[in-house]
């Protein structure tokens, strides 16, 4: 199948919009990048997520595709040519799988805990980001990758939050290189790739942009 018709529906600073366009860089997908402005959602994203309305929006030949785990999934399924995320063997898949769907569960809301909260809620939920940190660096293990000796599904799905490690650790008051270093190497060689670092901005910007959300509600 070739990239004739491959639109993306995103908002810059988004983790999960940032997998997407990794999984698309990897297989050298050629896509309209589509930039959408969350408080005057545009038609077409409306059209096209009308249960969620929400970024990002993956579409292949006028067909959405919503929910960045299962895009990624997607993308791996319908152009398996070149770079595969997803492991073969079938028990591989599902760890792979698993660990998506842990990120998804905790790193996005605790990370955000740590911008929007202060005193006893933000130290609870660093503690816990900090815990969950450790688990995937175990999972980690020695590899270079989460996928082995090549990029994978979890590394994809992962990676994109090293580009707000840094807003964490300024509004959390900590360091992730301290208390995860294998993790920060990961993210590091995860940076050295071009479908990475092209795909992700930079932390210094996406700290401005929590600044910003801060002021706007009125976070101190």
């Amino acid at each position: 199948m070739g990239d004739e018709d491959v639109v993306l529906l995103d908002f810059w600073p988004s983790p999960f919009g940032m997998r997407v366009r990794i999984a698309l860089a990897e297989k050298e997908i050629k896509y309209e990048y589509k930039e959408e402005d969350l408080r005057n959602k545009s038609d077409l994203l409306l059209k096209m997520n009308p249960v969620h309305k929400k970024i990002p929006v993956l579409i292949y030949n006028g067909k959405p595709v919503c929910e960045s785990l299962i895009q990624v999934q997607y993308i791996d399924e319908i152009w398996p040519h070149k770079s595969p995320l997803l492991p073969t063997d079938p028990y591989q898949r599902a760890i792979a799988r698993f660990w998506g769907d842990f990120v998804d569960n905790k790193i996005y809301d605790l990370g955000r805990k740590l911008w929007t909260t202060k005193g006893e809620e933000q130290e609870a939920a660093k503690k816990e980001f900090i815990e969950c940190l450790k688990l995937l660096e175990g999972e980690l293990g020695n590899k270079a990758y989460f996928g082995g000796e090549n990029l994978g599904y979890v590394d994809v799905v992962l990676v994109p939050f090293y580009s707000w490690f840094y807003a964490y650790e300024k509004c959390g008051n900590f360091s992730i290189e301290t208390e995860c270093p294998k993790l920060i190497a990961w993210a590091k060689r995860c940076m050295e790739k071009d479908t990475v670092s092209k795909s992700l901005p930079d932390q210094d910007k996406i700290y401005d942009f929590v600044l910003h959300l801060k002021k706007v509600f009125g976070i101190e």
